[in-house]
């Protein structure tokens, strides 16, 4: 037998001390030196530090050096354009040109009279006697020095490298997108390459900040309100894995743009160099049936201008827009001759310099008459400027989808409606039994009801064409030609969806970008969009409101201001997207994070 011992004790159960959580990382303080705020367009690139007042502004240019010799030189036009390359185009112009006459006409002054017109033999018979005054032996600009032969030169030095030496020029950016084409330097890797050397040049030379430590930096990049999916992809992966950016958002210009005023809601207004686009931004958000893109801007006053001075006996007779120098020049006289105010009438004596590299500055005189209100005029009768094409009028196209997206709006919508026409429980057994036994035609039926909601889903939001406006504008009008400003203004607001929203953006008109940046615009536009508006707004409406300028800010930087605001705000820091989550996750993490609707 086992001998008998003392039954041993049971030890008790220790109790178990509940852990707290470990606290959650305190989020990152906001370092607005170590943001940078990039905002493109078709002529100038902005970008500076969100602690910055000021952007830095260069010319969004480069020019690369041909690879052999005897090649031919590639160049982005400034001015011209290739859609007035038609038969119809000076008639289009005469055309528009009569309608502008009786505009102007019809429109009286602050004084309540009529403005009398200014015969054009009246001004072009003192132009052919003007003579240029030689003021110098030498206008003190000099060609870029391009004897190190450089791979490239970019911004302000490539507008000033001689047309002898052999380099081409690319704009990157055309019409306020990507400048994809046919020619030389016009696919789009070759764009995003000269992209990648403009951008990481900027960096380095104006904000002294060189590309290996960008993993330090963040990125703010502005987008058009209308952006091609594809593109926003590339410019991503460009900030995110070549620059190296370590984080990096996309917010939409007109969004920028209220914060930069101040404003909760607006119908944007955003006037470029080669575009114009319209958006209703209501709560920080874009009303996508409201977005319609122009493609006429700044340059194409600049060019209706040279050619209403070509019938006045335009005494600098050498002008040629297909030269940078001239093109530069032209743009120069319509921001110092051209306005939108009817007081001003009769002919006015004007004078300009010619200054270009190695030459004498010449002085010339001239006198207009009513060219300098012609030419901003025609921003309401685009007919003027000459356009003729398939793509100049753009609404935002829908999701074509993408294979590293798949759950997208498009796979939503079609879960969404076999969703909705899943037999409810409760309902007749018969008929579920029915439909499973697979008798008579019912699962046919069935798919035939799936597809035609499906169907019905899609009518609902159709896919926006090119040179379709919105679902509820009447696209008809507009098959054949361009709508004016104030007439895109409001059909824009006119696809709001409720009449409360309608009435707040007839009441705040926000107008951005230098196009227009002229004497007079806000109350010229003021007035057509006054004459244009329904009649039931007009007595709803409190008052119609155009803002030009803001805060005392340049228009031409409130897009940007509104960046460096927004990226700033404790509710936009769960929209950074991290360059380690771009490249694990891509597409998805954009559309999860971006600040609309993607």
């Amino acid at each position: 037998m086992a001998p008998v011992g003392p039954t041993p004790k049971k030890e008790k159960p220790r109790p178990v001390v509940q852990q707290p959580p470990p606290p959650e990382p305190a989020p990152e303080p906001i370092q607005t030196t170590a943001i940078v705020v990039i905002h493109p367009g078709s002529a100038y690139l902005r970008l500076g530090r969100a602690s910055d007042t000021v952007p830095v502004v260069i010319p969004h240019i480069i020019a690369r050096r041909h690879k052999a010799t005897g090649q031919h030189v590639q160049e982005d036009y400034t001015i011209l354009r290739y859609e007035t390359n038609h038969m119809a185009c000076e008639r289009n112009m005469e055309d528009g040109l009569r309608k502008i006459e009786q505009a102007i006409w019809g429109r009286v002054t602050s004084a309540g009279q009529r403005r009398l017109p200014t015969p054009p033999e009246q001004v072009s018979a003192y132009n052919a006697t003007v003579i240029p005054q030689r003021l110098d032996d030498n206008s003190g600009l000099k060609w870029t020095n391009t004897q190190q032969t450089p791979e490239y030169v970019v911004g302000e030095e490539a507008l000033y490298i001689s047309p002898d030496d052999c380099y081409n020029f690319h704009r990157p950016y055309r019409c306020g997108m990507l400048n994809v084409h046919q020619g030389i330097g016009g696919s789009l890797t070759a764009v995003m390459e000269d992209l990648y050397v403009i951008w990481s040049t900027a960096l380095e030379k104006h904000l002294e900040i060189p590309v290996k430590d960008l993993r330090h930096y963040r990125a703010v990049l502005l987008i058009p309100d209308i952006y091609h999916r594809p593109h926003i992809k590339e410019l991503l992966s460009l900030l995110l894995n070549r620059l190296g950016f370590g984080a990096a958002i996309v917010i939409q210009e007109s969004v920028c743009a209220t914060f930069g005023s101040g404003l909760q809601s607006a119908c944007v207004v955003d006037i470029g160099d080669q575009k114009t686009s319209i958006s209703c931004v209501e709560d920080g958000l874009s009303h996508r049936n409201t977005r319609i893109r122009l493609s006429y801007g700044g340059s194409d006053i600049s060019r209706c201008f040279a050619w209403l001075l070509s019938r006045v006996y335009f005494p600098y007779k050498e002008c040629d827009l297909a030269g940078r120098m001239d093109a530069i020049l032209m743009q120069e006289l319509k921001e110092s001759f051209c306005h939108l105010d009817q007081d001003i009438c009769g002919a006015q004596l004007h004078e300009f310099h010619i200054r270009q590299p190695h030459k004498p500055t010449v002085l010339y005189q001239i006198k207009l008459g009513d060219e300098g209100l012609q030419a901003p005029v025609a921003i309401f009768y685009p007919q003027t400027f000459g356009l003729a094409g398939k793509f100049l009028i753009h609404t935002q196209q829908r999701n074509q989808g993408n294979p590293e997206d798949p759950h997208d709006e498009t796979y939503l919508l079609q879960t969404q409606s076999r969703e909705t026409n899943k037999p409810k429980a409760g309902a007749n057994t018969d008929n579920a039994n029915q439909n499973q036994d697979g008798g008579g035609g019912n699962t046919d039926d069935k798919s035939k009801t799936t597809d035609k909601l499906t169907d019905d889903k899609e009518t609902e939001e159709p896919e926006p064409q090119l040179l379709s406006m919105s679902r509820r504008m009447d696209t008809a009008d507009f098959q054949d030609r361009l709508p004016g400003l104030d007439e895109a203004i409001l059909h824009s607001i006119s696809c709001c969806s409720s009449d409360e929203t309608k009435k707040k953006m007839y009441s705040t008109i926000l107008v951005v970008g230098g196009g227009l940046l002229l004497q007079g615009a806000q109350e010229t536009l003021q007035y057509r969009i006054l004459t244009g508006m329904p009649q039931q707004f007009r007595t709803q409406v409190d008052a119609v409101e155009v803002m030009c300028k803001t805060k005392d800010l340049d228009p031409r930087l409130t897009c940007w201001k509104g960046g460096a605001v927004l990226c700033c705000l404790d509710t936009s820091q769960e929209l950074w997207i991290r360059q380690r989550e771009w490249r694990q996750y891509g597409l998805k993490v954009l559309r999860e994070r971006s600040p609309f609707v993607w």
